[in-house]
């Protein structure tokens, strides 16, 4: 069957990271920023922490800004909504600390016209465990236009995270499409070629690549981005 579409993960695969080095500037400068404002750093993560998981481990029945912010409150109080306006500016302004951890590629731009001039609609299925306005701001250090995609997930409009396969088939249940007829590109063994588990196509990336069980990549295809546009046009 016809490849009619193709979802992209962003971290690592459309935008060079260092991801050890950018989670620990994150959670170094936000936990800083939240001190700041009267918060227990210790705290201040042990709950974010728990947040993330609970979006890791979210089971749809709501939203992952939703299921971060119940289990989040539990721990840190109702009383921190005073400040989340200050969580807001935080990505406004500070999140970009942490891009001296991301890099470049201009590979990844030019894929992405030449796969919108070949006719692809295109998503960008980053792990939507962060909100929208973090999501766009590595949207734009990757060198990319938010609008070369039919949709961004993000915490305010996924139900799922990865790995967790049903992530996956929400994306396919948003656009009534066949797994057969779609393809996956991204630089996690674990959390991008488990699309290949709901009978999508796979590519990974492998310049960035996490691979925590040190799997074997030649069970999948792999190769650059030039060897992703020939794959594209092997399975179309």
């Amino acid at each position: 069957m016809a490849l009619k579409r193709i979802f992209f993960d962003l971290d690592g695969t459309l935008l060079p990271m260092d991801m050890d080095g950018f989670v620990n500037r994150y959670f170094q400068v936000l936990s800083a920023k939240m001190a700041e404002h009267g918060h227990d750093p210790k705290e201040f993560m042990d709950a974010l922490l728990k947040g993330i998981g609970a979006m890791v481990k979210n089971t749809g029945e709501s939203s992952n800004e939703e299921r971060f912010w119940q289990v989040f409150l539990e721990i840190m109080g109702e009383d921190f909504l005073k400040d989340k306006q200050v969580l807001d500016d935080f990505y406004e302004k500070d999140f970009c600390k942490t891009r001296d951890f991301c890099g470049y590629e201009p590979l990844a731009d030019q894929t992405i016209k030449r796969l919108k001039e070949m006719g692809y609609p295109l998503v960008l299925a980053t792990n939507p465990i962060f909100p929208r306005v973090a999501t766009m701001q590595r949207i734009r250090w990757a060198g990319l236009n938010v609008e070369d995609f039919d949709l961004v997930t993000v915490y305010e409009n996924f139900n799922y995270s990865k790995p967790n396969p049903e992530y996956y088939r929400e994306l396919l249940r948003r656009f009534d499409a066949k797994p057969e007829e779609c393809l996956m590109v991204g630089n996690d063994m674990r959390e991008d070629m488990v699309a290949q588990s709901v009978g999508m196509h796979v590519f990974l990336l492998p310049e960035y690549i996490i691979n925590p069980e040190n799997e074997d990549i030649s069970k999948y295809p792999h190769g650059s981005f030039e060897d992703l546009l020939e794959y594209v046009k092997h399975i179309s």
